[in-house]
């Protein structure tokens, strides 16, 4: 999921509205048991409320995602090539779109580069910040997790990480439950995780990337179990939290994938060459969030064959949701970004 700093427990809050009309909508709650999935092995949970704005008669979803969690969204779309550092102003003006204070940018900003998320770098007279080079793995990974069109898998053969940590070293014993949380690992017993055996290249490299692999054997390993798998995997994953996640994500946007379709047709290339600057803005407002709170999901699913997973699980729905605004409105919301970021370098260009 890229980076994801620490997210402080809060309940509905008020958000400023940006726009002349807003429709309150319902509180959603995105934490629960399994929500500690993230690259700096800090455990989060967010339990937050959430607005549909209306933009031109677009509904448009508002989810109050943290300051922090959108700049690591930001930086991992538009932050990325070489030499690219975004302006301050930029980043303010961004945020500023999404109803968001430039103190608070200023100081989720700060945050970053003390985590070793981010640097500072002054060109031209320009203060910017561009990822660190010791990050810039993680957020390669991410782009593996987050925009494959991944589809489950017949589980042959299963990995089973079995680790001890010293209790003089407890904090790195959490550090290695969260990666293995992160990599879509269960928990069977105290010290032993399980995950497909597809899983197990990805968890080798990211358990010895991160200086853990000294406390964790890994082994292939089959299920000599004579019954149905579904009550077991039960057992190894918490699916009723990450489903009931997936079904307040869906709530939240419903008929997503119509409403763009609707609003830019189904040609992603022809629906930027048409866009006008108010469409790109728009774009760019409704995808940052929706990838924010997508981005989280590829790392906790276990990505199961569907006789493995309960009835009624959304996983898939969730992922056709996203990937379908993905390929439509990504592409409008990348020309509104680099719009604001040549702006910021050149104010001339506005």
């Amino acid at each position: 999921m890229w980076l994801l700093g620490p997210v402080a427990e809060f309940k509905c809050p008020p958000i400023v509205s940006i726009l002349i009309m807003t429709l309150p909508v319902r509180c959603l709650s995105l934490g629960g048991r399994n929500s500690s999935h993230t690259y700096d092995e800090v455990d989060w949970r967010l339990n937050s409320g959430a607005e549909m704005r209306m933009f031109s008669m677009f509904a448009v979803p508002a989810p109050p995602v943290r300051h922090q969690q959108l700049l690591v969204t930001i930086f991992g779309l538009y932050g990325r090539n070489a030499g690219d550092a975004l302006p301050v102003s930029a980043l303010i003006s961004m945020l500023g779109s999404l109803g968001y204070d430039a103190p608070g940018v200023r100081s989720s900003v700060s945050r970053l580069k003390a985590k070793g998320v981010l640097k500072s770098v002054r060109e031209g007279g320009i203060a910017k910040y561009k990822i660190s080079e010791s990050v810039s793995d993680v957020f390669r990974e991410g782009d593996r997790r987050i925009f494959a069109p991944e589809q489950a898998a017949p589980v042959d053969e299963w990995v089973l990480a079995v680790f001890s940590v010293p209790e003089s070293m407890r904090n790195r014993r959490h550090q290695l439950r969260s990666a293995l949380l992160g990599l879509g690992f269960g928990s069977v017993a105290n010290g032993v995780w399980i995950a497909p055996a597809n899983k197990l290249e990805q968890a080798r490299e990211r358990l010895t990337s991160s200086g853990l692999i000294e406390f964790v054997d890994l082994f292939r390993s089959d299920y000599v179990f004579d019954g149905p798998m579904r009550p077991k995997i039960a057992e190894w994953w918490d699916l009723n939290e990450l489903d009931q996640q997936f079904t307040e994500f869906l709530e939240l946007y419903a008929g997503a994938e119509e409403q763009w379709t609707q609003r830019v047709g189904h040609d992603p290339e022809a629906a930027l060459a048409g866009s006008t600057q108010e469409l790109r803005r728009e774009a760019f407002r409704y995808y940052i969030p929706m990838l924010t709170l997508w981005r989280k999901f590829p790392y906790k699913d276990p990505n199961l064959p569907a006789d493995y997973l309960p009835p009624e699980w959304h996983g898939p729905a969730v992922r056709r949701t996203f990937q379908a605004v993905h390929r439509l409105a990504a592409p409008l919301a990348a020309a509104h970004a680099h719009e604001v970021i040549s702006e910021a370098l050149d104010p001339a260009v506005a």
